[in-house]
This record gives structure tokens, C-alpha cells and sequence, in this order.
């Protein structure tokens, strides 16, 4: 299981860059992340090497942070690959609230990154069903 960590900022000029600088700043390297936005707030999910950290130095400068665990499935880079990967999680009949693209540098291979009612239930699952979950 990871954890991610969700960013709540308002939406106007320069915010993502403001985040991003507080993370350079701390040498904290993002390693996934997806922007959902409204009119007025957006909400900035991450997976980044230091959660903890990386909650403390935004809330330190005004953010409102909160960590989430999220499941990470090693996917092959191919046609179909995220196809296989939702339809092993629609025979167990299991919804998935929001998805995004990571990348494991080391394997130089695709990661897909879920959020999911039950981590711990699904985590078992796709593993059963031969998914490598991180």
C-alpha cells in the first residue's frame, strides 16, 4: 500500500508552482500526481518519496493536507494493460473512486495508482488474481 498525499489549494495563478517550489525546496521528489479542480479550490493528489514530510512542510506554509492510502499495480506497458487491470477489479465487482499514472523508475515500468473503498480487500484480490501490488 502507498500513501499519497491530497493538497487542497485554491485555484488561481501559480499555485501548483507555489507547491512545487515548497517541494523543491525540501528535496522532496513527486513520483505521480493528478489535479482535480472547481471554480474556486482544487484538489492536487500526489505520491511523493517523503509523505510525511512533504504533509508537513504544506501545512507549515498554509495548505490544507491529508494523506490517503492508495494501491499501486505494477502494469505492463502494452495495448490493453489497464483494460486487464479494470476488468480483473469488475469480476470482483469492486468500484474504483479515482485512478493516475505513476512510473517505477527502477523497472522502468508503468504503475497505476487507485483509490478504492477497501485497500486491504482489493490489495488481496488483484493479488490473487496475479497483479503485483506495491
Amino acid at each position: 500500500m502507498l500513501e499519497q498525499v491530497a493538497i487542497f489549494a485554491e485555484n488561481q495563478k501559480g499555485a501548483m508552482h507555489r507547491i512545487t517550489n515548497i517541494l523543491a525546496e525540501n528535496d522532496i521528489n513527486i513520483l505521480g500526481s493528478v489535479t482535480n479542480d472547481s471554480a474556486e479550490y482544487g484538489i492536487i493528489r500526489m505520491l511523493v518519496s517523503d509523505p510525511q514530510k512533504t504533509t508537513q512542510v504544506l501545512t507549515d506554509a498554509g495548505y490544507i493536507c491529508k494523506l490517503t492510502d492508495v494501491l499501486g499495480v505494477e502494469c505492463e506497458d502494452r495495448v490493453g494493460a489497464l483494460n486487464s487491470l479494470l476488468e480483473a477489479l469488475d469480476e470482483s465487482n469492486i468500484s474504483v473512486d479515482y485512478l493516475y499514472l505513476s512510473f517505477d523508475r527502477e523497472k522502468a515500468s508503468p504503475i497505476m495508482v487507485l483509490h478504492v473503498e477497501d485497500p486491504t480487500e482489493v490489495e488481496d484480490c488483484l493479488s490473487a488474481k496475479g497483479f503485483t501490488v506495491l
